[in-house]
């Protein structure tokens, strides 16, 4: 049986991943306690300890802002510690499955980015992703970097549970309206992966692209998330609610989001012979569980 380690188990993807890969063999599912990833040794004990024959990992410092701030400790988990998974994976000749970002890109770009597109990050969050992948990269370990965005799920804190948050507090929203992209469900990544696991071979290391199909604003985005929600919810269902769209500039954050997060996931779909969903699809299908499940 394959012993699949899979790091960040309480966060939204790493969550999912235990379920989604359980079939695939026994899951060592490890969060900062267990395994602290701004510490090299504690990566490289708990890797040697174990002996996967795959390592999953999909924790990160995920705090965008935050991390312009702490810019260390922001490298020393997304930047060198992928690095040092990466050497373990090539000395056990195990796979290792990396999720990066939209923000490796600087978001000028009219059209959806490919793999092949030069990054250019404009944030400490998206330079120390980055830096991830090309440590990666460099190990020569069998390796899939799944670049990803806009990531929301059942489990843990995101996007929509903010925005059916806020729906119940306030009168009116004001929601970016000028960044695209495609909001991406945890489990899409979680049921992807384990199509990665099951279609790899060594040629298939690289990077590639992971979202649903078409992209939305963040306005746009909360707008459905909205609509859904009246469906299920009595308290919503009558409440006049208004959600303004605004430019980015009037809403200053620490780090800044690139404008256009749209990937084309081509390379994926005909890599690992999947058709990837469409995103609104996947957030009505977020939402019912969302909704639906006993409070």
């Amino acid at each position: 049986m394959k012993r699949i380690l899979v790091t960040g188990k309480n966060g939204q993807v790493g969550w999912e991943l235990q379920r989604a890969l359980a079939p695939m063999g026994q899951i060592f599912a490890l969060d900062v306690e267990e395994m602290d990833l701004s510490n090299p040794d504690s990566i490289r004990n708990k890797v040697r300890e174990i002996a996967p024959h795959i390592i999953v990992n999909p924790a990160a410092h995920t705090a965008v802002d935050k991390a312009e701030s702490e810019p260390e400790l922001a490298m020393a988990i997304n930047g060198i510690a992928p690095g040092v998974f990466a050497e373990e994976a090539k000395k056990l000749d195990a796979l290792l499955i990396h999720y990066s970002t939209d923000y490796v890109f600087d978001g000028t770009k009219a059209a959806a980015y490919v793999e092949t597109d030069t990054p250019n990050p404009q944030s400490v969050y998206g330079k120390s992703k980055l830096a991830g992948e090309q440590a990666i990269v460099a190990s020569g370990c069998k390796h899939v970097i799944l670049r990803t965005s806009w990531v929301y799920g059942v489990h843990g804190a995101n996007f929509i549970k903010t925005i059916l948050r806020l729906a119940k507090e306030r009168d009116e929203l004001r929601i970016v309206a000028d960044q695209f992209g495609a909001p991406t469900w945890a489990r899409l990544l979680a049921t992807s992966t384990a199509q990665v696991i099951a279609g790899f071979s060594a040629e298939k290391s690289g990077v590639y692209h992971l979202t649903p199909h078409g992209r939305t604003s963040w306005h746009g985005f909360a707008q459905e998330i909205v609509r859904l929600a009246k469906q299920y919810d009595e308290v919503l269902k009558d409440k006049p609610l208004v959600i303004h769209p605004i430019a980015t500039h009037e809403y200053p954050v620490p780090a800044k989001r690139p404008a256009n997060s749209s990937l084309d996931t081509a390379k994926f779909e005909t890599a690992f012979n999947v058709t990837l969903p469409n995103w609104d699809s996947e957030v009505a299908e977020c939402m019912r569980l969302l909704m639906e499940a006993p409070r």
